[in-house]
C-alpha cells in the first residue's frame, strides 16, 4: 500500500486493552488486544499492579506495531490514550506507584465515603457533578490513605494519563478523567480545595490540568533532560522516567533512551483522548443536543452532551439518580452521563454458564432470539437485581423449573431495562427529550442485546465497529497530528 501517516487509539477497557491503527481518513490498518490484568480478590474486590499493566501495554504496543509493520513501512505519527474513569495510580516524587489501581467497580472506599465531614457529602454531587459513593477516585484514595498510604507525598494518574507517561509523555491530568475522581469543581475547571483538604493534599495532588488532544510529548523520550520529564515534572532530577522511575523501566525500558520501543512507534507524538465513553462518542463527529450515545461494555453508558454545565442544584438532583454532569472531551462542552452495570452482569451470565469465548456467546444469542423477548416462563420466575450503577452484584431468584441461560440472560436485559427507563426519566426532568440513539459498545454486536434496547431506547441505530472507543482514539491522534507537519512527530 502507499505510505501514508498513520495514527493509534488505545482504549484502556475494564475488560481488554486494545490498539487501533488507522491512517488519517480512518481506514484499518493494523489491532491488536489483550486482557486487562486484574487481579480479583474477597468480597469484589479487584485491582491490578503496575508492573502487570505496563508488561501488557508492552505486549499490546508491539503486537499492534508488528502487525501495521506487515503491511506497510509507514510510521505511527500519534498516539492517543482513552480509557476507564475512577482508576488510576498513585505515584511517589520520581514516578513510583505506591499501590494497585483499584477498579471502579471495586468496593473499597465506601466507609469512608460515608465518612466524608457533612459538609462535603452536602455539596460533592453540586460541585463535582458525581453521586458520592465507593466508585468515585477520593472513596478509593480514603481508604489507601487509611491504610497508611501518605497521600501528601504522592500525585494522581488516571490510568490513560499514567501509561502515557510511561510510553513517554508529561504526566497530565485531562479534564473528562478529572472529571471522574471527584477532586473537580465543574463550574470552575479547577481542583475542589475543600475536597482535596479533606484527603490531605494540595493542588499539586493533580499534575497540570489539560483539554483531551493536548501534546505532551513523544514515544521514547523517557528521561535526560527533556522539561517533559526533568526538573519541573514531579520535583527533583529524576522527574517520572529518569533513574528509577517504574523500576527504572516505564513501558519499553531503557534509561533515557528508546529501549526497545517499536521502530516504527519511535517518536510519535503522545496526547490522552479522554474518558473512554464520551471518547467512544465522539468517534464518529459531534453527537447534536437530541441524541443519546449508548456505549455498552462492562458498564453499560448513556450520554447527552450539553453546551454548558447545569448547575449546582440540577447536578444534586442528577445524583440522587446516580446521573453525572462532568466535562466531555470536547472543550467548552459538558456532558450528562447515566450508567448501569448490564455489562458486568452480562459477563458473569455468560461466565455461569460456562461460555468463555465467541462461538459461546453467538450460541446464547441465537438461543436468546429464539425465545420472545419477554421470555416463555412466567413473570416471577426469575427475578434479578444488581443493575444499578453502584452495585454490580448479580443477584438471581429462580422460582420455576425450566430456567436456560437463555432465558436468565433475557432477564438480566430486562431488569437493565428497567433501569435504564429510570435514568431517561430523570434527565427528561432536566432537558426535552432525545429523539434519537445509538448503541455501541462491544455487547452491541448480539441480537438479543439490540432487540432489548429497541425496547426503550428513541429510534435506535446500532454501531457494527467493534472498537468504537479505540477508534475515537484514533480520531483524536488524527487532529493532533493534522495540526503538525509532516515529520515533526518522527524520532532522530
Amino acid at each position: 500500500m502507499d505510505p501514508a501517516r498513520l495514527v493509534a487509539g488505545i482504549d484502556l477497557g475494564s475488560t481488554g486493552l486494545k490498539m487501533l491503527v488507522t491512517d488519517e481518513a480512518g481506514l484499518e490498518i493494523g489491532s491488536a488486544q489483550v486482557a486487562t490484568p486484574w487481579r480479583s480478590g474477597p468480597g469484589g474486590t479487584t485491582e491490578m499492579d503496575a508492573s502487570v499493566l505496563l508488561a501488557a501495554v508492552r505486549t499490546l504496543v508491539t503486537t499492534a506495531a508488528r502487525r501495521v509493520a506487515e503491511v506497510t513501512d509507514a510510521p505511527i505519527e500519534a498516539v492517543a490514550l482513552a480509557g476507564m474513569g475512577e482508576t488510576g495510580m498513585l505515584v511517589d516524587a520520581h514516578g513510583v506507584p505506591v499501590a494497585p489501581a483499584y477498579a471502579w467497580f471495586d468496593p473499597r472506599g465506601a466507609e469512608q465515603a460515608a465518612a466524608f465531614p457533612a459538609r462535603i457529602r452536602a455539596d460533592f454531587a453540586g460541585r463535582t457533578g458525581l453521586p458520592l459513593g465507593a466508585q468515585v477516585s477520593v472513596a478509593k484514595l480514603a481508604y489507601l490513605r487509611d491504610q497508611g498510604v501518605r497521600l501528601e507525598a504522592t500525585r494522581w494518574l488516571n490510568l490513560p494519563e499514567f501509561v502515557a507517561a510511561a510510553l513517554g509523555g508529561e504526566p497530565v491530568s485531562e479534564y473528562s478523567l478529572a472529571s471522574r475522581t471527584g477532586l473537580l469543581d465543574q463550574d470552575t475547571g479547577l481542583p475542589w480545595t475543600d475536597m482535596l483538604h479533606v484527603l490531605g493534599v494540595t493542588d499539586a495532588f493533580l499534575p497540570r490540568l489539560v483539554h483531551a488532544g493536548t501534546p505532551i510529548g513523544v514515544t521514547g523520550v523517557i528521561g535526560g533532560e527533556s522539561a517533559l520529564h526533568g526538573g519541573n515534572a514531579f520535583g527533583g532530577a529524576n522527574g517520572l522516567h529518569g533513574g528509577n522511575a517504574f523500576g527504572g523501566a516505564g513501558v519499553f525500558g531503557g534509561t533515557g533512551e528508546a529501549g526497545d520501543v517499536p521502530e516504527n512507534l519511535r517518536g510519535a507524538l503522545l496526547t490522552i483522548a479522554g474518558h473512554d465513553h464520551l471518547v467512544a462518542a465522539e468517534a464518529t463527529g459531534g453527537l447534536p443536543a437530541s441524541h443519546y450515545h449508548v456505549s455498552m461494555g462492562t458498564a453499560e453508558v448513556l450520554l447527552r452532551v450539553i453546551d454548558a454545565p447545569l448547575g449546582f442544584e440540577a447536578r444534586g438532583r442528577l445524583a440522587e439518580y446516580l446521573i453525572n454532569e462532568v466535562r466531555h472531551v470536547v472543550p467548552g462542552k459538558h456532558v450528562l452521563v447515566a450508567g448501569v452495570k448490564t455489562g458486568l452482569l452480562l459477563r458473569r451470565v455468560l461466565q455461569t454458564a460456562g461460555i468463555h469465548d465467541r462461538a459461546g456467546r453467538d450460541r446464547l444469542d441465537a438461543a436468546a432470539m429464539d425465545i420472545p423477548y419477554a421470555g416463555t416462563l412466567p413473570p416471577d420466575a426469575i427475578e434479578v437485581s444488581g443493575a444499578r450503577n453502584d452495585d454490580g452484584v448479580l443477584k438471581l431468584t429462580v422460582r420455576t423449573d425450566g430456567v436456560s441461560p437463555a432465558e436468565v440472560f433475557g432477564a438480566v436485559l430486562r431488569h437493565s431495562n428497567d433501569e435504564i427507563r429510570l435514568l431517561i426519566d430523570a434527565m427528561d426532568a432536566e432537558l426535552p427529550p432525545a429523539t434519537t440513539s445509538t448503541l455501541t459498545g462491544g455487547w452491541t454486536g448480539m441480537a438479543a442485546v439490540r432487540r432489548a434496547r429497541e425496547q426503550v431506547l428513541p429510534a435506535m441505530t446500532a454501531s457494527t465497529r467493534e472498537q468504537e472507543t479505540a477508534y475515537g482514539a484514533t480520531r483524536a491522534a488524527a487532529r493532533l497530528l493534522s495540526t503538525i507537519p509532516p515529520k515533526i512527530g518522527t524520532a532522530p
